[in-house]
């Protein structure tokens, strides 16, 4: 597999929901929560995040998109948002890859790059905590999952 990383558009939005989808699906099962935010995010909430500025890419296997990534910027905090990988590639390192780049991404002004993830999810936090993210605190999220916080500096 030879991936590349490059800018998401507009025109990626039904390759991004169905990608996004096909990963949560195994944290809707660990939760039996089938109302997670990316399974529920409607093509056009997707299409208009990815309209909205805010860095946004892709890990492309050819034309293929095999993953995904968005932030949110709020004055100097980037949260990544939507980390997916198709499930047949995850493994290798594409989520790493996405990771590592929207990170570098930030604008200049974001001195802190956040996320959370589930708490029962204890590889996505060990990868995380791998990639250099560190456990800032915990919160339910909207449907009543309990989520871990983590948070890297920008340097």
């Amino acid at each position: 597999m030879n991936v590349h990383i490059g800018p998401l558009t507009e025109a990626h939005a039904g390759e991004v929901m169905t990608v996004q989808r096909a990963a949560y699906l195994q944290e809707a099962r660990r939760y039996g929560a089938w109302d997670l935010p990316p399974l529920v995010e409607t093509l056009e909430e997707v299409r208009r995040h990815l309209a909205d500025g805010t860095p946004a890419l892709g890990a492309f296997d050819g034309t293929r998109l095999v993953g995904s990534v968005r932030s949110r910027v709020d004055g100097d905090r980037m949260e990544v948002a939507r980390l997916s990988v198709a499930p047949d590639v995850q493994g290798g390192g594409v989520g790493r890859r996405l990771l590592e780049a929207i990170s570098g991404r930030a604008p200049e002004s974001v001195r802190v790059v956040w996320l959370f993830t589930g708490a029962e999810s204890d590889a996505n936090i060990r990868f995380y905590e791998s990639a250099g993210f560190v456990r800032a605190g915990e919160h339910l999220d909207a449907t009543g999952i309990a989520c871990v916080t983590l948070e890297q500096k920008v340097v």
